[in-house]
């Protein structure tokens, strides 16, 4: 059985999902649950008391032998009493209103606390799961999609829970109740009055049928139009570097005017089907009333179980008008539940039970490693190479060569398939050590580096929680990125934008750089992330690394040569394959894809024009800043 977290793929379906949410909060929605249920019975009371002051204090009926009415006289004195101080039935009608309210009370007040219970506990197991959902999830779904189920679907849960889910039984309780004291006064007018039970629950169901399809194509398109929102924010300089606002915002206008008429359609089915239902419902009271009255005025019902009659049909005309708006409400949240089982269902990345955790600063060998993503032809053919431990390995390569999937392979951000060859450290497979582990010891800057909207000290020492001040300096320093932070007014209490927009590409690259520094991993990668840093830089950065991080294994992946050519040891990959090895002064004696682009680098551009027009017909693996 597939482990999901806490959760099992067994219980992953709709009802077990709402279990697992409902933990923490079950006891209160219980309250609430047994509260509305005694708002019900309390409210069913008054009519009796109403019917038997009519019927038997002023009209002189002998009350009944049995029953509610037998008690109700004795609680208040008896009827000979009650009739020289009616008061008495008032205040008994105020007693019985003043218990109803304080149930009242106390139902929203366990129905509030038992919601936001329900809806922390939905947001933190959601949150949880897709924290350890593998990379290749979060690469195949959209990011502004899965905010909208974490917040829209997850507040439509939340609101039919909450609201609805402990409605059903004062619904219930109102329904019987009514039905049970109707049946016992007047059991032809109480037939009459359950008719229209069975039509509306029956026109509920082929309703609910009908719109669900609909209610989820509305909320599909609410996350299209949250990725575009997403997308828009998160890609705010591009849009403006090319000045794309006006089509962006027609592509919004367009997608929004789209989802707005799936709601106006959808709204057409619901208000026929409301209306439809209202209607019924007028149409019984109307009948009711007239029945009643003819009934009266034969004389099989008195005026007490009349106005009592009446009094208990408004009372079953409330969850049966109800019901159609309950339907419609179980509609929705049942896709939006639907949309996070979806996230849910989702397998977790999780290690084998006999995981281990060895020293990560032995040598890297990859053997025979041949990997494609899903749907994609395979990109990497055969590669097998070691990586000495403590040593700087370079690695070169074109655009698409496989350059960074061998280091998301290292990672395990993706998973090598079977019969893909293996990837070891120090002689240990990195498929039996444990993923925490080995992202620990493993340190990585990204070509493209994320920054959270934190201050500078918080995004460097985000690695490390706890690490003082003197620790982040000193990494800064390494990185060549201090002084630029201390001529900030804040110095590194600067909080940046998101994704670090307020700060340049260099700038973000080096507090990258200093955040993997401060770690001081025992392996450190890094991913062209020196391309974005000055030449003096980079070579001030190299220098720190050989001598602060001596003993150290550092892979180096660039397209600048001056990068690599201090490397003890170079890889070149050309489509996924190694074409090349060696030290620069090895790769320089080959007329090979290094030695061309050390010379079209180092040329100037005319003659670098020249030598690019001469070698492309032959190989155009040619690797550009």
């Amino acid at each position: 059985m597939m482990k999901t977290g806490k959760t099992t793929q067994k219980e992953l379906t709709r009802t077990g999902l709402v279990r697992i949410f409902l933990r923490g909060s079950k006891r209160w929605f219980a309250f609430a649950a047994l509260f509305t249920s005694l708002v019900s019975l309390l409210e069913m009371l008054n009519p009796q008391i109403i019917r038997f002051t009519v019927d038997s204090v002023l009209g002189g009926k002998e009350p009944d032998s049995g029953g509610v009415l037998a008690v109700l006289p004795e609680l208040m004195g008896g009827t000979d009493y009650i009739r020289g101080h009616l008061w008495v039935a008032a205040c008994a009608v105020l007693a019985v209103s003043a218990a109803s309210l304080l149930c009242r009370y106390l139902f929203q007040l366990t129905e509030a606390v038992g919601s936001e219970t329900l809806v922390e506990t939905m947001r933190n197991t959601l949150f949880g799961h897709i924290q350890r959902l593998p990379f290749s999830w979060h690469m195949a779904h959209q990011t502004g999609d899965i905010i909208q189920r974490c917040t829209s679907d997850v507040d439509m849960v939340k609101r039919f829970l909450s609201e609805q889910l402990t409605g059903i039984f004062r619904i219930v309780v109102l329904i019987v109740l009514s039905l049970v004291f109707m049946f016992g006064m007047n059991a032809r007018l109480a037939a009459l009055a359950s008719i229209v039970i069975p039509l509306v629950v029956g026109a509920s169901v082929l309703f609910h049928r009908k719109i669900a399809a609909k209610f989820r194509e509305c909320d599909e398109n609410e996350g299209k139009l949250s990725t575009i929102v997403q997308e828009n924010l998160t890609g705010v300089r591009v849009i403006r570097a090319f000045g794309r606002e006006q089509y962006e915002v027609a592509k919004f206008d367009a997608q929004n005017r789209y989802y707005v008429s799936l709601w106006v359609r959808l709204g057409r089915i619901l208000s026929l089907f409301w209306v439809t239902g209202d209607l019924i419902a007028v149409l019984q009271v109307l009948l009711l009333h007239v029945c009643g009255s003819v009934f009266a005025i034969r004389g099989e019902l008195t005026a007490g179980e009349y106005i009592a009659f009446i009094s208990y049909n408004s009372m079953l005309m409330f969850p049966i008008r109800h019901l159609g708006r309950m339907i419609s409400e179980l509609s929705k949240a049942g896709i939006s539940l639907n949309r996070i089982r979806e996230i849910m269902a989702a397998p977790e990345e999780t290690d084998p039970p006999d995981v281990l955790t060895p020293p990560l600063d032995g040598d890297i060998v990859f053997d025979h490693v041949s990997f494609g993503y899903d749907g994609c032809p395979e990109l990497l053919h055969d590669v097998s190479f070691t990586v000495p431990s403590g040593t700087v390995f370079g690695i070169l390569g074109g655009t698409g060569s496989g350059k960074s999937t061998l280091m998301h392979l290292l990672c395990r951000l993706y998973e090598l398939k079977p019969g893909g060859g293996s990837i070891s450290i120090g002689g240990v497979d990195i498929r039996r050590i444990s993923r925490d582990h080995l992202r620990r010891g493993i340190g990585i800057v990204l070509q493209e580096p994320f920054l959270f909207s934190r201050t500078i000290a918080e995004n460097i020492g985000i690695a490390v929680p706890g690490i003082g001040m003197d620790s982040i300096r000193t990494a800064a320093r390494t990185a060549c990125v201090e002084e630029t932070i201390e001529r900030f007014k804040n110095g590194f209490d600067t909080t940046v934008g998101e994704r670090g927009v307020t700060l340049s590409g260099g700038q973000k690259q080096r507090t990258a750089i200093a955040r993997l520094l401060v770690g001081r991993s025992p392996v450190m990668i890094f991913d062209d992330s020196l391309s974005a840093v000055d030449a003096e830089t980079d070579v001030r950065i190299r220098h720190a690394l050989r001598h602060d991080f001596k003993g150290r294994t550092v892979i180096l992946i660039s397209h600048r040569i001056a990068t690599l050519m201090e490397a003890d040891h170079i890889l070149v990959l050309s489509n996924g394959r190694i074409v090349e090895t060696g030290t620069h002064d090895e790769l320089m004696r080959r007329d090979g894809i290094y030695r061309r682009n050390y010379e079209l680098q180092t040329m100037s551009p005319e003659d670098a024009d020249g030598a690019l027009s001469a070698h492309m017909p032959e190989n155009s693996e040619v690797c550009h800043e």
